[in-house]
């Protein structure tokens, strides 16, 4: 079934391509994405998306009205519901070019920003489902317990989740306000209409829903306190997310103590796969990944040090 996904979706993608602009130049489709979560293919102006097995169609139905309310913050899809192609359910979306990963100094941090704060401020919708993002590290988490617990690098990443909250865990409701939130936000997530000085927005509803906006912070967060975040580019970002009314953390003053927490979680989330993929591998870790385990680690003991809870900051 695998093996006919892609040509399939492919022509899906052509026939949205072709009701968009009947002229079409038909140019050979590409494949921008092709994993066990999700296959993604683009014809011309039109992106096809086989969302993960298993995917709700009805929720992803919820979230595709989402992102129609919301066309200045959030991509507008092609059409209001998925449709089904070998038991997964597909939706259409207008074609948009990413961030450059090879030109970092260009990378659009302050509009992430103040797109974060928009969709942070945006009505929350009653029939919404539920923001993803701690079930999703929850999973990765749990997926290095069951196939690597033994791995020498396991240890640490599994005593970092350990030491979190429910709420981080995905145990329990977060506290707080409940927002509108993305649930899994990285640059990787903003494309523009390839039109010059079009706007980013943001794409990608598989994990969009109800919860803490500070979810949406805590990758670069973490990225920021591991090292792995140059310091310019994070208070680039959070200035901008505060200047837009952002209400995941204070207007002004130290964030950290709304932004620890989910930013350990996130660590363990991505040291998590890292170490499992490795695992999987057969392979040492490479020297990212070994920085990940080690900020676990990190994470730990300055935990352990804080007769208060988890420490304002783990040291990077």
């Amino acid at each position: 079934m695998t093996e006919d996904l892609l040509p399939a979706l492919t022509a899906r993608a052509t026939e949205a391509a072709h009701a968009r602009d009947p002229a079409c130049s038909c140019a050979a489709a590409a494949t921008l994405a092709h994993r066990d979560d999700a296959t993604v293919v683009r014809h011309a102006a039109a992106v096809a998306k086989a969302h993960a097995p298993g995917t709700d169609p009805a929720e992803l139905t919820l979230r595709l009205a989402v992102a129609a309310r919301l066309p200045g913050v959030l991509l507008p899809p092609l059409a209001p519901a998925p449709a089904a192609l070998h038991g997964r359910p597909v939706t259409y979306w207008p074609y948009g070019m990413p961030v450059d990963p090879d030109d970092p100094d260009a990378a659009p941090w302050e509009e992430a920003g103040v797109l974060l704060a928009r969709l942070h401020r945006a009505p929350l919708p009653e029939t919404v489902p539920s923001m993803r993002g701690p079930e999703k590290a929850a999973r990765a988490v749990a997926l290095l317990h069951h196939t690597a617990p033994r791995d020498p690098a396991a240890g640490p990443v599994l005593d970092a989740w350990a030491d979190l909250p429910p709420w981080a865990r995905g145990e329990a409701p977060a506290p707080g306000p409940t927002r509108l939130c993305h649930g899994d936000f990285h640059l990787g997530q903003l494309i523009r209409d390839p039109a010059p000085g079009s706007p980013w927005l943001l794409i990608d509803v598989d994990d969009l829903g109800a919860g803490p906006p500070v979810w949406d912070l805590a990758r670069p967060a973490a990225w920021y306190a591991v090292g792995m975040l140059d310091p310019d580019a994070w208070h680039r970002f959070l200035t901008a997310y505060r200047a837009a009314g952002g209400p995941a953390v204070p207007p002004d003053g130290d964030p950290w103590p709304e932004l620890d927490v989910p930013a350990r979680a996130l660590t363990a989330q991505t040291a998590a796969r890292a170490v499992t993929k490795a695992a999987a591998a057969g392979r040492p870790l490479d020297e990212v990944e070994e920085w990940l385990v080690d900020a676990c680690a990190r994470m730990r003991s300055v935990t352990a040090a804080a007769p208060g809870g988890p420490g304002r900051d783990f040291p990077t």
